[in-house]
């Protein structure tokens, strides 16, 4: 009777410890699964002037980089922009700057970065007119006026800057497909134009080009 007892008493705690090991197995064996089929790859810092790991046969971040880099030393070592005797007043944006090439791109990832370089290296031999910010300045200019806030540290003009000259230009390009094998190539031609507002002549002309060619083309966005 004694050892009918001991066997009923011993049972539950085996089988207790039993489940105990079985759920610890399972639970360690489904973090060793999720850790083992990780998928994707992981980030990759890259240097914004190089060509990257995803590239194909448009405008890439690098020709952003290389171009904007090459008009603003060009319109910096024009005279009519940069030796005025009195500093111009420009606008930079993408307004009429119009992208009629096959590819979907941000235009003002260009004019921006344009006239940021510009900006900084011009150290006011031109000035530059935030023609985009046009609707917030009339806000904080009828504020001013109606007596809502006061005048600030610089007082109040008659009207917002004008501008002596307006960037202008058109990036465009010429495709051609090889249906035998998929081969895809693209020249890609962007013109920068700096524009007399005053009298509509072109003071200052660049323009970047380049030819890319490949088998499979990616999606741009």
């Amino acid at each position: 009777m004694l050892r009918i007892n001991l066997a009923e008493t011993v049972r539950p705690r085996t089988i207790v410890k039993a489940l105990a090991v079985l759920a610890v197995s399972a639970l360690v064996a489904g973090c060793q699964s999720k850790s083992e089929n990780v998928s994707g790859m992981r980030v990759v810092e890259l240097d914004p002037g190089t060509r990257g790991p995803v590239a194909g046969v448009g405008i890439e971040g690098q020709d952003i980089v290389s171009m904007t880099d090459r008009m603003m030393r060009d319109m910096m070592s024009t005279p009519v922009l940069a030796s005025a005797a009195r500093p111009p007043q420009i606008i930079v944006d993408g307004e009429f700057f119009e992208n009629e090439s096959a590819q979907r791109l941000n235009k003002n990832a260009i004019t921006d970065r344009l006239r940021v370089g510009l900006n900084r290296n011009a150290q006011g031999r031109m000035v530059f007119v935030g023609r985009h910010y046009a609707e917030m300045v009339a806000q904080e200019r009828d504020l001013k006026r109606q007596g809502v806030v006061d005048q600030a540290t610089t007082g109040l003009t008659k009207a917002q800057a004008g501008g002596d000259y307006r960037l202008g230009g058109r990036i465009s390009s010429v495709d051609s497909r090889n249906p035998s094998n998929g081969m895809v190539q693209r020249y890609n031609q962007i013109v920068f134009e700096m524009v007399d507002l005053e009298r509509g002549t072109i003071v200052w002309s660049g323009i970047y080009e380049f030819a890319r060619a490949a088998q499979d083309d990616i999606v741009y966005r």
